[in-house]
């Protein structure tokens, strides 16, 4: 087995697992919910295969939705993410996209920051405008978007640099 592939199929379940466990029984204050398990398709290699990536997100978010009884906004928020994946990628590293030679497991840089709030923001927005429906709760939906936004974005920092590979 490939060892790209491998590293991905880890990642897949861990994080799956970790979000299932841990993080969906957590809400703090009514509006903060923790969802790490989207650093999968943040941290899917930029070369890699897209329609892997879409349907791996797929599966990401129908099991999810399976583990949380939410009919499909899961899945909806995982697809939306990973098929703006690449648009958020141009705009955010600008030309090194082009290259190819972007790694978002190194040190923190605005570059790499930005993705990353971006990719949470579409998210979580899409997760929680499907999750009301309704527009008229547009400030609760922005409010509960922002607040777990942040604390998803200091989860994925905290666990890319627990699995990031020491150099010696």
């Amino acid at each position: 087995m490939n060892s790209a592939l491998f590293v991905n199929v880890f990642r897949f379940i861990l994080l799956l697992a970790v979000q299932i466990i841990i993080f969906n029984n957590m809400n703090f204050l009514g509006y903060i919910s923790p969802f790490p398990y989207i650093l999968f398709i943040i941290l899917y290699p930029v070369n890699g295969n897209k329609s892997g990536l879409l349907l791996a997100s797929f599966l990401l978010g129908f099991i999810m939705d399976m583990f949380s009884n939410s009919g499909g906004i899961h899945t909806t928020a995982c697809i939306v993410l990973a098929y703006y994946r690449p648009y958020i990628f141009k705009f955010s590293f600008g030309l090194s996209y082009e290259y190819q030679t972007i790694k978002l497991n190194d040190v923190l840089t605005p570059e790499r920051f930005s993705f990353i709030l971006l990719a949470a923001l579409i998210h979580h927005f899409t997760l929680f405008l499907l999750e009301a429906f309704q527009f008229s709760f547009f400030w609760d939906i922005l409010l509960q978007t922002l607040l777990s936004t942040a604390f998803t974005i200091i989860l994925c920092i905290i666990i890319i640099y627990l699995i990031k590979p020491n150099r010696r």
